[in-house]
């Protein structure tokens, strides 16, 4: 379908240079830390990933924090962890990376995936209640986008279910739940460090958790079964004796990335800081669009802004969804889609026998969703370009 723009069209692009989606926030303390390890002689897991450890834990408020190569390893180290398997239901939310199903997947367990809340976006507490069955022994929540879900309503549900929580924080480190980090309010949480996230190691992750033996049993699932790690066997306190107790993973992180994460945390808090002031001026900049819908915020908690969503109001437009990332691309502004539902890849819909129908607040949600960029390295005049670009993008195509 071709639309007609009006003459506004003609405008020349908001931007002479393109604005990426994101950037990494990399300075000369995160390269020389990097290096520092590099000469060390010690570059996998080993002195720097033990701080790194002690010390997210300790921003976190938990006694244990495990280094993953990824978030998604930190989920299915987890699950095997608890013993979750063959015969096992994990209650899982349709708005989500393909990650939070596929460990349950990995682990031979059944994901059951459910709808999500019409404002966050975030599993709905109402529905998971309803997919609770015999068979039920854990439930996944995903912070989506920094923003914690419900978990006063979740844990109360998982209490009386006796169901294990394990919570998927790819996007939320840093985030709280009534003045409580993420990361201490659930047996497990796990954290993504990916290239795009809050905090970065370019790939890896961290679990955190209070329960002294689940620590225990989840270490040595991250490293081959082992009774004990490398760091173990080849320090100067270490033996080389180890025994396999369990048919682990490779999922350590490397002293390596955890040098980088080491500074990273050091300047956590002021990247939120400047994530939040950035999204304040998205939201002063668009509040009054009535063809935008913001990203919600409930009282009580504080948003890890990782992502800034919007949503479209296409009965409002002439053009749809991927004709208005076109324009933006146009505007010089890159852009992203968060996500496509679990229910809408093939995977999860021929092998459940499940229909869009089925998530009327998701699928909803997704035909409108747009990613706009939010990252440290932005500017607020950065942040005024994309609004405009909004803007005019919205003058240009409204009926």
């Amino acid at each position: 379908m071709t639309i007609e723009p009006d003459a506004k069209a003609t405008e020349s692009p908001v931007r002479q240079t393109f604005l990426p989606y994101n950037r990494p926030e990399i300075d000369g303390a995160d390269i020389e830390e990097v290096l520092d390890t590099l000469r060390s002689g010690w570059i996998t897991t080993g002195p720097k990933t033990k701080e790194f450890e002690r010390r997210f834990a300790d921003y976190c408020g938990v006694r244990h924090a495990i280094a993953v190569n990824s978030c998604t390893g930190g989920l299915h180290v987890a699950l095997a962890a608890a013993g979750i398997g063959p015969g096992d239901e994990v209650i899982v939310p349709t708005m989500t990376f393909c990650a939070t199903a596929n460990v349950v997947a990995h682990v031979g367990a059944t994901p059951v995936i459910v709808d999500v809340e019409p404002d966050t976006l975030n599993i709905d507490p109402q529905c998971v209640q309803a997919a609770i069955t015999s068979r039920t022994r854990a439930v996944l929540p995903v912070h989506l986008y920094g923003h914690p879900c419900r978990m006063d309503r979740i844990g109360e549900i998982a209490r009386a279910h006796h169901l294990l929580v394990i919570e998927d924080a790819a996007h939320a480190v840093g985030a709280e739940w009534r003045q409580q980090r993420i990361g201490a309010l659930s047996p497990a949480t796990a954290f993504s460090f990916y290239a795009t996230k809050n905090l970065t190691t370019a790939e890896g992750g961290m679990i955190t958790t209070n329960d002294d033996e689940y620590a225990r049993q989840m270490r040595i699932w991250v490293l081959h079964g082992m009774s004990h790690d490398a760091w173990n066997r080849y320090s100067a306190e270490g033996s080389w004796y180890y025994e396999v107790i369990a048919p682990g993973f490779k999922y350590n992180l490397t002293d390596l990335q955890a040098a980088l994460g080491l500074h990273q945390l050091e300047r956590l808090e002021t990247m939120i800081q400047t994530r939040t002031l950035l999204a304040g001026l998205y939201g002063a900049g668009l509040s009054d669009l009535a063809e935008v819908e913001l990203p919600a915020q409930q009282p009580g908690i504080r948003h890890a802004w990782h992502l800034y969503p919007i949503r479209l109001r296409l009965e409002t437009l002439r053009i749809n969804r991927a004709q208005f990332i076109n324009q933006l691309r146009n505007e010089g502004i890159g852009t992203s889609v968060h996500f496509i539902p679990l229910h809408r890849h093939p995977y999860y819909r021929e092998r459940f026998g499940l229909q869009n129908a089925n998530f009327p607040v998701a699928d909803a949600a997704y035909e409108r969703l747009i990613s706009l960029p939010l990252y440290t390295k932005m500017t607020p005049s950065d942040v005024q370009d994309v609004v405009e670009a909004v803007r005019r993008i919205v003058r240009r195509y409204r009926r």
